[in-house]
């Protein structure tokens, strides 16, 4: 029900998500979709990538800060308010978010979010008969 995040911790710098992209580049794996969030003196690079494995272990092997993590990806319907109908369904269960982002697959809304009530979360999905995006869903490298 859930699919594999990287989180790349990388310096506020000029150059180093640069570094970090080229070498994804070379590893020739699909980024289907990222986000970046800030603090003062680094960036967390989450990615969606067409292989989180062997992404995770080819950038620590470079020396960049690399961590794996389970995230629910649920498909929103076509129409507005789809995004705030499934937040709602968690807010009211009480589940809280720590992150979330979105993105688009084959014409389909994706709303990633992390939360640590995994476990109420995946009820709420089943209670709700809302559909997970798989990792088997996700495109593969050419």
């Amino acid at each position: 029900m859930t699919i594999r995040q990287l989180s790349i911790f990388i310096e506020n710098q000029s150059g180093t998500l640069q570094k970090v992209l080229e070498l994804i580049k070379q590893l020739r794996i699909q980024i289907i979709a990222c986000t970046i969030a800030d603090t003062a003196e680094y960036g967390i690079f989450r990615i969606i990538c067409s292989e989180p494995d062997r992404a995770c272990s080819e950038l620590k092997a470079a020396g960049v800060a690399v961590a794996i993590s389970d995230v629910f990806a649920v498909e929103l319907d076509n129409q507005p308010g789809g995004a705030a109908n499934v937040v709602g369904r968690f807010s009211e269960a009480g589940v809280g978010i720590t992150y979330m982002y979105a993105f688009l697959l084959d014409g389909r809304g994706i709303l990633v979010f992390r939360t640590d009530q995994a476990d109420k979360a995946q009820e709420v999905i089943r209670k709700g008969s809302l559909r997970c995006l798989t990792e088997k869903e996700l495109p593969v490298n050419a």
